[in-house]
């Protein structure tokens, strides 16, 4: 039956190749001859589980858009329809809306490892900017998927996000107008965002995706060591002229990144079925009644993956001072790959003061995300989230200088296989 198996798989791939002769190459330079660091520990599993989660979220919205109806008086309706009366619409509903979260959720733990690692920099800086686009759209499609529901949230939401860009001296109003299509969110403002959330945004989001791993695969994968596999000795068992400290992407990887996706399944597998809403994380409890332009929810507030930039934009007394602070602390990451001058990659091998400051990084981020979930009427929280504010940007404003004079450790000259 294995002979079977194998001689079937081998004419089919032959038969293929024979009509396809471009194919074969590409795969062969992405997967069996793609040698990847032999070290890869627990903070590389969520590359690949950002991209179940992308598949997971094309899936399930090709399912949605089949019954869902891009009208404000009948979006809300469709989206019970689909959850009441769609044979297994509800789950089809909460994979997409947990998938949302669980997607944001493997993205930070990705970026966060780069910055851990220093995957950014040189030769590296064009995957990063990649990366960066990548989030950058998320967030877009992210928005606009929120607002289609047309519950109460989503409704307000909108309303108050898009209003941000009203503070734009001159233009404000009329680009508040145009991007809404109307006074206030409504018909338009829903099938324009429909469109971009379900055509235009998707097809960007996977050619970055797909220009990302192209990148990466021409420069090579980093490592914990931060050490570069194509500088050091050649030659390992499979062939004498790749890095004697690689391993062919597939089929170790591969199978390798199984173990995490099954986990990460399971895990989505129990939010679906036990807490979709997640305690109003991952659903607002808003956003279960129909939206009212004429009754403002007591709290409007965005998803938790907004949540940091939000109280960054809540904090600040201005309301364009707010908009260019928000959108900054979005922009600054572009930079990090210039910002750093440290003379080793990963934090393996840096000293204490760039940990410290990797740590601060991630506590204020995390602390700002709480604020912005709140209510945001308490005045010590205004404070501290200003102080907060200003530590995030000081972790920016200030890496040339403690990544220049911080003390680092002697980096071996080949991967180390240690946690």
């Amino acid at each position: 039956m294995a002979n079977l198996i194998t001689r079937t798989t081998n004419n089919l791939m032959d038969w293929v190749n024979a009509r396809a002769p471009g194919m074969m190459p590409v795969y062969r330079k992405h997967m069996t001859e793609y040698y990847a660091p032999k070290n890869f520990n627990f903070w590389y599993y969520f590359g690949v589980l950002a991209l179940v989660a992308l598949v997971n979220q094309i899936l399930t919205g090709i399912f949605l858009t089949m019954h869902f109806k891009p009208a404000a008086d009948e979006a809300f309706a469709s989206v019970e329809y689909i959850m009441r009366d769609v044979e297994w619409g509800w789950l089809i509903r909460y994979m997409h809306s947990t998938g949302a979260s669980l997607f944001f959720i493997v993205v930070y733990l990705h970026m966060f490892r780069g910055l851990m690692y220093g995957s950014y920099q040189k030769p590296r800086e064009l995957v990063w900017i990649l990366g960066m686009l990548i989030y950058l759209v998320l967030m877009a499609e992210a928005f606009m998927g929120y607002v289609l529901p047309w519950g109460q949230m989503s409704f307000w939401g909108a309303k108050v996000i898009i209003s941000l860009f009203g503070a734009i001296p001159v233009i404000g109003t009329g680009l508040t107008e145009w991007i809404m299509g109307d006074y206030l969110p409504g018909d338009a403002t829903l099938g324009r965002f429909f469109a971009l959330h379900v055509i235009a945004l998707p097809l960007v989001l996977l050619l970055l995706v797909v220009l990302h791993i192209g990148a990466l695969h021409e420069v090579g994968s980093n490592n914990p060591d931060g050490v570069e596999i194509k500088k050091g000795p050649k030659g390992n068992r499979w062939d004498p002229e790749k890095p004697a400290d690689g391993i062919p992407f597939h089929p170790y990887y591969t199978v390798h990144d199984l173990v995490a996706v099954g986990f990460f399944l399971i895990l989505a597998a129990f939010i679906i079925f036990f807490a979709p809403a997640f305690g109003g994380w991952f659903l607002e409890h808003d956003n279960f009644v129909e939206a009212n332009r004429l009754v403002t929810p007591e709290h409007i507030k965005p998803v938790w993956y907004y949540t940091p930039y939000y109280a960054m934009l809540r904090v600040i007394p201005h309301k364009l001072s707010g908009v260019i602070v928000m959108f900054s602390a979005i922009a600054v990451l572009f930079l990090v790959p210039w910002l750093d001058r440290a003379k080793v990659k990963s934090y393996r091998y840096r000293g204490l003061l760039s940990k410290v400051m990797l740590g601060i990084l991630a506590i204020c981020f995390l602390w700002l995300g709480k604020i912005g979930a709140g209510p945001g009427t308490d005045p010590v929280e205004t404070i501290i989230g200003r102080v907060l504010t200003f530590l995030y940007f000081a972790f920016f404003i200030s890496m040339p200088l403690w990544t220049k004079i911080d003390k680092t450790k002697p980096v071996p000259e080949r991967v180390t296989m240690h946690e």
